[in-house]
């Protein structure tokens, strides 16, 4: 019971209770046989219950709490034996491993470099936090629009390159990057060629090309889109850019090519932009770490972009009961708790609450009536020894 209340406050503690049994240890003779008398009590078992502990949100976003009768699995760097604990209070040392306050490390799966999880291994969760992720150049861009069916045929549907902004319908400006992490801005001029057709021309300022003048636009792509009377687009999904074009007066890649895919339609509502994206990126930095319900540990860098690291795996026992505590919110496999069960965050495992501790299970006002019960118990036995010394005393007196 004290060490209950003593533990009130610790992060992932499980309350435990004191199992007592009798003795009999002693017969004696008497007119009707043998008699039995008792030799008081003594402790059966110390059981530990794992019952489920309460949240609390925190500010950290390596602090892992479970719902459900997953552990944490754990290793001394030292040692190859894992260490199994409810504590998800987490953080990075400077080698960037995932630890306990005691320097455990965190055990999961990891990503390869292509992405692909490593399952069915356990080893330690890093984080290189000074890594830095390459640039990658732009090699597709996606555009959802639409164009306006009531738009006008400006310039005879001629697009002239001089006067982009008077001779097109509509503009949409995406930035790509090259081989170096270098952005530049493309913009997509859409013009009116008919009842059913556009024609569109990607642009792009010429000092940012090999031999290009600052603010002149240099056309780098062009195509045509083609409707049905329900404004469905039947043809010029795809177009681009020209390679032999783009060369980049800093050096990058010479030959690069960007397709241009267009999910478009032409209804009678405005010309607008519902979406673009684009698979390029600067190169990065790590700025932070996170983790996912799922157990996704993933580095996020300066460039926007996040890249898995690890899977966080958990453990299940047929009997936690017979886990062997070994301090500091740590238990070990037992012949009794059989072998654990490894697997990822979910229904069987338990479900992972990311920014959150699990508080101790301990009930205080069940412990403090446990206290008063004791004390009372205590009281009464003390009561039994001052009684039998009163009786031989004064079996002792008799004699005299």
């Amino acid at each position: 019971t004290g060490n209950n209340i003593a533990n009130s406050s610790t992060v992932g503690f499980k309350t435990s209770s004191t199992v007592f049994s009798d003795l009999l240890s002693a017969n004696i003779a008497s007119s009707s046989g043998n008699s039995q008398i008792g030799r008081g009590a003594q402790v059966q078992t110390v059981q530990t219950h794992f019952s489920q502990g309460g949240f609390e949100s925190t500010e950290s976003s390596t602090d892992l709490a479970i719902e459900g009768n997953g552990f944490f699995i754990v290793e001394d760097p030292l040692s190859d034996s894992p260490l199994y604990t409810r504590n998800g209070n987490f953080s990075f040392d400077e080698d960037g491993y995932l630890v306990t306050a005691d320097g455990y490390r965190l055990q999961g799966s990891i990503y390869n470099e292509n992405g692909v999880l490593a399952s069915g291994n356990l080893e330690d969760i890093q984080v290189d936090l000074v890594s830095q992720i390459e640039a990658k150049q732009t090699e597709n861009v996606i555009l959802q629009t639409n164009l306006d069916s009531n738009s006008e045929i400006l310039n005879g549907g001629v697009f002239d390159i001089t006067e982009p902004e008077d001779t097109s319908n509509y503009a949409t400006t995406t930035t790509v990057f090259d081989s170096l992490g270098t952005s530049h801005l493309f913009t997509c001029y859409f013009t009116k060629v008919s009842e059913q057709t556009w024609a569109w021309n990607l642009t792009v300022d010429g000092g940012d090309l090999s031999g290009g003048t600052t603010g002149v636009v240099e056309n780098i792509g062009s195509g045509t889109l083609t409707f049905d009377e329900n404004g469905n687009l039947v043809s010029g999904e795809t177009g681009t850019t020209t390679a032999n074009i783009l060369t980049w007066a800093n050096g990058s890649d010479q030959n690069q090519l960007i397709t241009y895919t267009f999910d478009t339609t032409q209804f009678d509502s405005d010309s607008t932009v519902f979406s673009q994206d684009q698979d390029g990126y600067a190169s990065g930095e790590v700025t932070d770490v996170d983790i996912v319900s799922d157990g996704t540990v993933s580095a996020v860098y300066s460039n926007g972009e996040t890249i898995a690291v690890a899977m966080v795996s958990l453990a299940t026992f047929i009997n936690p009961d017979g886990l062997d505590a070994v301090g500091s919110s740590l238990f070990s496999e037992t012949g009794e708790s059989g072998t654990p069960t490894i697997g990822y965050p979910g229904s069987s495992q338990g479900t992972l609450i990311t920014q959150a501790l699990e508080l101790s299970n301990v009930d205080l006002a069940t412990e403090f009536v446990d206290l008063i019960t004791i004390q009372n118990a205590y009281s009464a036995s003390s009561k039994v020894i001052t009684t039998t010394n009163e009786m031989l005393d004064e079996l002792v007196n008799l004699i005299r």
